[in-house]
């Protein structure tokens, strides 16, 4: 029997969330599953390559975070697809979706939660519980995020880890000058990298002073900074404010940046928490060194001193320190360039992340059933 599966989700933006789910429907075995993507608020520049891989779209048009009218849309569509699976991603579609499919009685219901998100308040959690009576299970891409929940009054055993997928883009790497030449800045002799959305849970402001150290105890290094986001012109003050003009750019939003990082040395996360980092996965599939914040999202992927390395949150000393240390040890980059690049092919593979969803939904029906 072939399966009908309704992923639902905000956006098709190039967020985390959106690229996984994508992969997903795209290489989801056609013998096996019908793939739809139900789009809740609007459509993005992975609805394109989802309609290229034989995944059907629908969009919503959802205009508020209260919009009745968008939930009882969404319910028609669901009946109209009469899916045997309903996978929903992030907060919104999580509960617009749940109910909406349980209305339209859908065998399978699964929620999708990615991140450890303490911003959610008291009335998130308890929309949250209330859906888990209907919810079949959770999936999530870290055990960090499970155990953030569980925390939050949500048995650990509601949920089903698995990892995030990393596909190499098998374009040809670029070099440190081209690299520096395509972002208008001059050559250096080392380029280090941080990627992400421009706000205070990335940790910019550590990263920024760490930048201007590095450049005072290495030299003729870069800090460069891609992404956009509400912090931007506090971070550019921070920045000046801190001299470190000479050591750090912030070069925005930019669509090819899984190919600049190619002419990365070292990429940095300072996030305060995390679920599982794609960047992070990404850098380390072109055998980039990552120095990234010992926080639980984080200790899934890097392996301390194999394939990266681990400081403590806040620690900018140490960040500066081990930085050094690995822009000054050849040997010891190569051989976690090496490592690196290894574990992402083994234990991040898209076939591993595909085959579990599809066993997963095939189980699930087949016990409803």
């Amino acid at each position: 029997m072939r399966l009908r599966v309704c992923q639902i989700i905000p956006t098709l933006d190039q967020g985390g969330a959106e690229k996984q789910l994508s992969l997903l429907a795209q290489h989801l075995d056609r013998d096996r599953f019908e793939s739809h993507v139900i789009v809740l608020t609007h459509t993005g520049p992975l609805e394109q390559q989802l309609r290229s891989h034989g995944v059907h779209v629908h969009l919503i048009g959802k205009r508020a975070k209260v919009d009745p009218r968008a939930y009882w849309r969404l319910t028609r569509k669901l009946r109209e697809i009469a899916p045997h699976v309903v996978h929903t991603w992030l907060f919104a579609a999580n509960s617009y979706g749940r109910w909406a499919a349980y209305r339209s009685k859908v065998p399978v219901i699964i929620a999708g939660e990615r991140c450890v998100d303490p911003w959610k308040s008291w009335w998130h959690d308890a929309i949250d519980r209330r859906l888990r009576r209907i919810t079949d299970t959770v999936v999530t891409n870290t055990t960090a995020v499970s155990e953030f929940y569980s925390r939050r009054g949500m048995a650990t055993s509601d949920f089903t880890v698995i990892p995030n997928a990393v596909v190499p883009s098998g374009a040809p790497k670029i070099s440190r000058e081209q690299l520096c030449r395509r972002l208008g800045i001059e050559p250096r002799g080392k380029v280090i990298g941080a990627v992400g959305r421009l706000w205070k849970q990335k940790g910019y402001r550590d990263l920024i002073w760490a930048g201007e150290s590095v450049n005072v105890a290495y030299g003729d290094v870069w800090l460069v900074i891609f992404g956009d986001g509400p912090e931007r012109e506090q971070l550019l003050q921070f920045r000046d404010r801190a001299g470190a003009q000479e050591a750090v750019r912030l070069v925005g939003h930019r669509q090819d940046a899984a190919e600049l990082m190619s002419g990365f040395d070292i990429l940095w996360n300072g996030s305060l928490y995390e679920g599982q980092s794609n960047t992070i996965l990404e850098a380390m599939s072109l055998g980039i060194p990552v120095i990234a914040t010992d926080i639980p999202g984080n200790r899934d992927l890097v392996v301390n001193d194999q394939t990266g390395i681990l400081y403590p949150l806040g620690d900018v000393g140490t960040l500066t320190r081990q930085t050094n240390m690995l822009l000054r040890s050849p040997e010891r980059w190569e051989a976690m360039s090496r490592q690196a690049r290894q574990r992402a092919e083994t234990e991040f593979s898209l076939e591993q992340m595909v085959c579990s969803h599809a066993a997963l939904y095939q189980r699930l029906y087949e016990q409803k059933s």
